[in-house]
């Protein structure tokens, strides 16, 4: 490393202590001394604005420094913690280029991709964090910066780099030429957690797919195994006539690769069309939809549950649950609706996944109301939600009425939440963990649901009880008289259920001349 190289938590760490020493990368055993993605610490984040005034200019010390991200490292100490493993975990160093946004900014995105990392499965040993205007197209850090990362790999003993970006085919192959172990990107990683969350039959279809597209332009070939081979015996040195080059290995890969993509997506259309035969059903019956959606590790799962009781899994990880939960609701009032919980989304999410995810997604696009949620304890939850609704622009999602439930509200800071109530219209504050706000959300959702609008006039025998307890659950009472013959309701009701009343419909004049004559009586 060179003299320019340091850290740049410097800074936050001598904050954060309570004596005046330098802290280093050694001084702390687990990811969450420095950081909290999960919402669960309290530690403070002071604005880098006055010690980085001019971040955005390119001087050449920022150029020139390769920054040790301290504070990374969930390396175990103790060996009787990783009795539950069975695998030795991989050793990674994390590799960042900052090209845009402030500093903060960039070690926000280095710290979440060390919490993907860990839950890939892997033991996060450094992370460094480069400044350019942008990636080297040709090693991603450039050669200098990519030598002293190999530096950096050789020192901690890691057996893989993960790169905060999507690499180029390229790229990958020089960067591991230099640093000499595997290199991944962050669209791998990503890949790497779908593969072993995914639980149901379409999940699993879904995550191949993705994991096939994102291959199929990273085939390499590997000497003698994918040279060129001759066509008919004359491999064998036999043959006349049959002589030619044949189809080379990484071309029947290439092949095979394109044929089971094919098949998964004949597969995620066929149970696409099932998926949509349910939302089918549910709309035939005006039973309104909400969906509930948001960054990964928001509390999605946990709302649902407050909401529902579903007892859908609930775990402190990132992209815990992949397969869409749809659960029935009751409003306070007793109307019937439907709550479904979709996959959660991250900064720069693969765009195969969102492809191979776009049946899922429709549940989002499908609803009549959405629940946005947000980790209101995260360092940047305008970040989330941005990330969000551009993965809602993509899938058709943007349309639809959208509440922002800011989720960890025992855990974020009163000023956040200040902040959040004021720049967006639609917004609550819950605490899925305490219940705080869960009533006033419910509220919320009762009265955002689509309303009845079609009037009706009816009177329905005493027998017919059943189509009277309708009225009260699926549509609008207006106003109800028990007469000789039947009971009279006005209503507002959806259009489905007004075909099914059509036969006991009466005339205005007819239920005033009803009304009159039971008042009499």
């Amino acid at each position: 490393m060179t003299s320019r190289n340091h850290h740049v938590f410097d800074q936050r760490a001598a904050a954060l202590a309570d004596d005046d020493h330098e802290i280093y990368l050694d001084d702390f055993d687990d990811l969450d001394d420095l950081t909290d993605l999960d919402g669960e610490g309290s530690g403070d984040r002071p604005s880098y604005g006055s010690l980085y005034a001019d971040g955005e200019q390119l001087d050449r010390e920022e150029r020139a420094a390769l920054r040790r991200v301290a504070g990374l490292s969930t390396e175990l100490e103790d060996v009787t913690e990783v009795e539950y493993r069975q695998l030795r975990l991989e050793r990674v160093v994390l590799a960042s280029v900052w090209t845009e946004g402030s500093l903060t900014d960039a070690e926000n995105g280095l710290r979440e991709l060390a919490a993907l990392a860990e839950t890939a499965g892997s033991t996060v040993l450094d992370g460094v964090l480069q400044r350019r205007q942008k990636p080297d197209p040709g090693t991603f850090l450039g050669r200098g910066k990519a030598q002293e990362l190999a530096d950096i790999v050789a020192a901690e003993g890691a057996d893989t780099v993960i790169c905060d970006g999507e690499l180029a085919p390229g790229q990958r192959r020089a960067l591991e030429d230099i640093v000499k172990v595997k290199v991944i990107d962050r669209t791998a990683l990503i890949l790497d957690i779908f593969a072993q969350h995914a639980k149901s039959r379409e999940g699993k279809a879904q995550v191949e797919l993705a994991q096939l597209q994102y291959l199929l332009p990273r085939l390499r070939g590997w000497g003698e195994s994918m040279s060129r081979q001759a066509g008919g015996r004359v491999a064998g040195g036999e043959g006349i006539g049959s002589r030619g080059p044949g189809e080379t290995k990484i071309e029947l890969d290439r092949r095979r690769i394109n044929t089971k993509i094919a098949k998964l997506k004949r597969e995620i259309k066929e149970m696409k069309t099932g998926r949509d035969t349910m939302r089918a059903h549910r709309r035939a019956g005006d039973v309104p939809s909400v969906a509930i959606a948001g960054y990964t590790n928001a509390g999605k799962s946990s709302i649902l549950n407050r909401l529902t009781g579903a007892g859908v899994l609930v775990q402190n990880q990132l992209f815990a649950t992949l397969d869409p939960t749809v659960r029935r609701a009751e409003t306070l009032s007793g109307r019937i609706y439907t709550l479904s919980d979709t996959v959660g989304f991250v900064r720069s999410l693969p765009h195969q996944l969102v492809e191979a995810f776009r049946s899922t997604l429709e549940e989002v696009a499908g609803s009549d109301l959405l629940l946005h949620v947000v980790d209101g304890s995260h360092p940047d939850p305008e970040g989330q939600i941005s990330a969000v609704r551009e993965v809602f622009a993509e899938v058709g999602g943007d349309a639809i009425k959208e509440i922002i439930v800011v989720n960890k509200a025992d855990a974020a800071d009163p000023e956040v939440l200040d902040r959040l109530r004021r720049h967006e219209k639609h917004c609550i504050v819950v605490s899925a963990r305490t219940g705080a706000g869960i009533d006033e959300l419910r509220a919320l959702v009762e009265a955002e649901l689509p309303q009845p609008e079609q009037p009706v006039t009816v009177l329905l025998p005493y027998d017919r009880g059943d189509l009277v307890s309708r009225l009260h659950r699926d549509g609008e009472v207006v106003s109800e008289e028990h007469t000789g013959t039947g009971t009279l309701i006005h209503a507002l009701v959806h259009p489905a259920l007004q075909g099914e009343l059509q036969e006991f419909a009466v005339p205005a004049e007819t239920a005033a001349a009803t009304a009159a004559t039971s008042a009499r009586a």
